[in-house]
């Protein structure tokens, strides 16, 4: 079976981190990712924080902020390869796209379609307004173009299976060339954290199309983690995803969750790619 990439979701979009381990500064991503890295991740999936006192938990689309970040966490990590978030509501785009070709990314993730964003709190009151994730084709497009342009091979979210399904689509209709599937399971709204939902997308993936899974929950996402490792798919956990290790305690931070997802992959029968293999089997440069 082919090695596993593991890719480490090094901090998210909101979670404060004067209550979680999230790095927020150029300084805390570069550490934490190293940390990711000497346990066999590969690939950084990152997201950009405003940078002010009191503020890191407040999203930045500023290219300058981007470039630090990424260039932190390419020297302290040779050879890892970026993944770029894009994701925002709204038709402007121009902040992803702003920060893409300011640290031109190996990978970006392409959010494939439209989702209504919703959870609850315990007492079953909103834990937001309700929203929606607006991800038109129209948009889609925009993104796959400038990641085309900057040479980031695109990362397929898919928050359901209509969405799984449209990549096909896509493809078939000349809008990209690559079918790199991401299936997102644990949004409240989305698709849940399944191992028999999981055996049924791969049916609807692109036939030799690479995939991965990210899972959003407690402990309860390890089971779906292992049956990934089983099923040939990557690898991918951190902070932006859960907080919480196999055993159900709270994790220290990105190291010791990457730690976790290489035995899954061992667990598998399956070795742990290194960046250099990691960019071979993707088809990055070297």
């Amino acid at each position: 079976m082919t090695k596993a990439i593991l890719t480490c979701a090094l901090n998210g979009v909101l979670t404060n981190p004067k209550q979680h381990p999230v790095p927020v500064t150029p300084e805390e991503m570069a550490a934490s990712a190293r940390e990711a890295y000497d346990a066999g991740a590969s690939i950084m999936h990152i997201h950009f924080r405003m940078q002010g006192e009191g503020q890191g938990h407040l999203p930045s689309w500023e290219p300058d902020v981007a470039k630090a970040c990424a260039d932190a966490i390419r020297a302290a990590c040779p050879g890892v390869i970026i993944n770029q978030t894009t994701g925002v509501v709204g038709p402007d785009v121009r902040g992803p796209i702003a920060c893409m070709d300011a640290l031109k990314p190996e990978i970006a993730a392409c959010n494939a379609g439209s989702l209504n964003y919703l959870k609850l709190r315990s007492n079953d009151q909103w834990a937001w307004p309700p929203m929606l994730f607006d991800n038109p084709v129209s948009k889609v497009k925009t993104m796959l173009d400038a990641m085309d342009r900057n040479g980031a091979l695109p990362e397929f979210e898919c928050f359901d299976v209509g969405i799984a399904r449209s990549i096909d689509l896509f493809v078939r209709s000349g809008m990209t060339q690559h079918a790199h599937y991401n299936f997102v399971m644990g949004v409240a709204s989305g698709m849940p954290v399944d191992v028999d939902l999981l055996k049924l997308l791969l049916k609807y993936k692109r036939e030799d199309a690479l995939w991965q899974c990210t899972l959003i929950g407690r402990q309860e996402i390890w089971e779906v983690h292992q049956a990934t490792a089983e099923l040939g798919g990557m690898l991918r956990t951190g902070v932006e995803d859960t907080f919480y290790l196999p055993n159900g305690e709270r994790t220290t931070g990105n190291g010791q969750l990457i730690e976790a997802l290489a035995q899954c992959a061992k667990n598998a029968g399956r070795d742990v790619a290194s960046p250099t293999e990691a960019r071979e089997i993707l088809g990055l440069p070297a």
